[in-house]
Order: C-alpha cells, then sequence, then structure tokens
C-alpha cells in the first residue's frame, strides 16, 4: 500500500481539476471532479516532445548497449585469473563506489577533455559502472574454466570466447545489467542540465523536457509525472524476474 498509493495518487490527480487539488486535505481514492484531461493535451500539444523523446532514445539505446558491452568486457578480463593485475585494478574500481568527486569535479573533466556540450557528454561519463561490472564478474567467475579451455583449443579468440560462450551464459546477467542502465538514464535531471548547456536544447532528454512544460501548473505536472513514469513501470514489470534471478544467481551457473 505504502508503494503504490503514491502512484495511484499521482495518476488520479493528473485527471482531476487542478483547482479542486490545491483545495484538497487528506488523500485521494478517485480524480477529483470535473475531470480533465488538460495536462495530457498541452503535454503532448508541444513542439519539444518529439525531439526529446527522440534524445532519450539515442542516449538509453546508445547508454545501454555501450555500458553493456564495455563493463561485460572489463567484467571479462577482471575475471581471469592469469591476469595479475586484476586485484589492483578491482581496489581502484571499487574506491570509485564509496569516493565520488561529485558534478562539479565530472564537469571540469568533461570540459577540459572537450566533449562538453555535446552528446557524449551525457552517455560517456556513466557508460561504466562499477557496480554492474562487480555483478558480472562474480558470475563470470562461476563460470567452469573447462568451456575456456575446451574453445581455445578450438581456436577461438578472447573475443569469440566472450560473445559466444560467457555472454550466451548469463542471459539473466545481461538482462539485469540492460535494465539497471536504461533506469540510470532515463532517471538523469541535472546531469544534463549542467553538461549540455543552456544553448543546446535540441539535445535535452525527456526528463528535462518533463521537467520544464509543467510551468507551475500541479495539474500538468502530474500529467507529466505519469508519463515519464509509464516506461520504467514496464521495464520493471517486464524484467523483475530477470533482474532477480541475474543478482541472486550471479555466483553460480545453471544447467
Amino acid at each position: 500500500f505504502i508503494t503504490v498509493y503514491p502512484l495511484l495518487y499521482t495518476v488520479f490527480a493528473s485527471f482531476s481539476d487542478a483547482k479542486q487539488l490545491l483545495k484538497l486535505e487528506g488523500p485521494m481514492w478517485w480524480p477529483l471532479e470535473p475531470f480533465t484531461l488538460r495536462g495530457y493535451e498541452l503535454t503532448f500539444q508541444n513542439a519539444k516532445l518529439v525531439p526529446s523523446i527522440f534524445n532519450t532514445l539515442f542516449y538509453v539505446i546508445v547508454g545501454t548497449l555501450g555500458g553493456l558491452v564495455i563493463t561485460g568486457m572489463a567484467a571479462f578480463v577482471l575475471s581471469r585469473k592469469n591476469f595479475m593485475l586484476k586485484n589492483i585494478i578491482m581496489k581502484l574500481i571499487m574506491f570509485t563506489m564509496f569516493f565520488s568527486g561529485g558534478i562539479i569535479p565530472l564537469f571540469f573533466v568533461v570540459r577540459q577533455i572537450g566533449i562538453y556540450d555535446t552528446r557524449w557528454a551525457f552517455l560517456l561519463p556513466w557508460i561504466m559502472s562499477a557496480y554492474n561490472m562487480i555483478i558480472m564478474r562474480t558470475f563470470f567467475l562461476g563460470i567452469p574454466e573447462s568451456l575456456e579451455e575446451s574453445a581455445t583449443l578450438d581456436g577461438a579468440t578472447d573475443l569469440q570466447i566472450f560473445f559466444k560462450i560467457y555472454l550466451p551464459l548469463c542471459k539473466n546477467i545481461v538482462y539485469s545489467v540492460m535494465i539497471l542502465v536504461f533506469i540510470d538514464y532515463w532517471n538523469m535531471v541535472e546531469q544534463p542540465l549542467i553538461l549540455l548547456g543552456s544553448d543546446h536544447e535540441d539535445m535535452y532528454p525527456l526528463s528535462i523536457f518533463l521537467s520544464k512544460i509543467n510551468g507551475g501548473e500541479v495539474g500538468i505536472a502530474f500529467a507529466v509525472a505519469v508519463i515519464y513514469m509509464i516506461p520504467t513501470l514496464l521495464i520493471f514489470l517486464y524484467g523483475e524476474q530477470y533482474l532477480v534471478e541475474g543478482i541472486a544467481n550471479s555466483g553460480s551457473v545453471k544447467g
């Protein structure tokens, strides 16, 4: 109830009159009369909606696929028992999980390397996740070495072993990482505002568009919230099983 009621409240408020919402005291169990679709109409009539959707799709698709490949390759290398530097590199990566410089040092780094005010400023800093890498590495450590040895004897390269043996064996892990990366990119608001700059609104994702369109009107704000949470709810409902099983079984191989 504690989890679901705020979602229901948001949905009910999106169909309610703004003036009635301001007068409301206490809980709401049904949309307040008169019912209205004003919030949804103003949102979908905005000319910036479609470009924002395409920007978000670009960031999510490129970021998710790129993050999966880079994170998976890092996990694959750091799971090799004959890699002498794996312990040192793992400690350095885990260090970043406990100590972060924050958004301001990140801004200076992004500007210094020349990707400020570009789409890459929003993609590259988060394309590698230490947490996701540790999940995949833990699973890779549980894969029998005999599989890799057999593939090596048959002439397979490291890339072939990674893409044709390891990834197919960890579908749940792959789905789990994809969901986590998707949610990370979908929920970013302050990052694109800082790293893309105010002169590049044509590159803003849907999160920025929806945060600016409400114009202070409470009815539109709730409608925007409903629109924004639908994709994440669908992703979670579809991938909940993969997410739970992938993390729970990250140290073993079934079958």
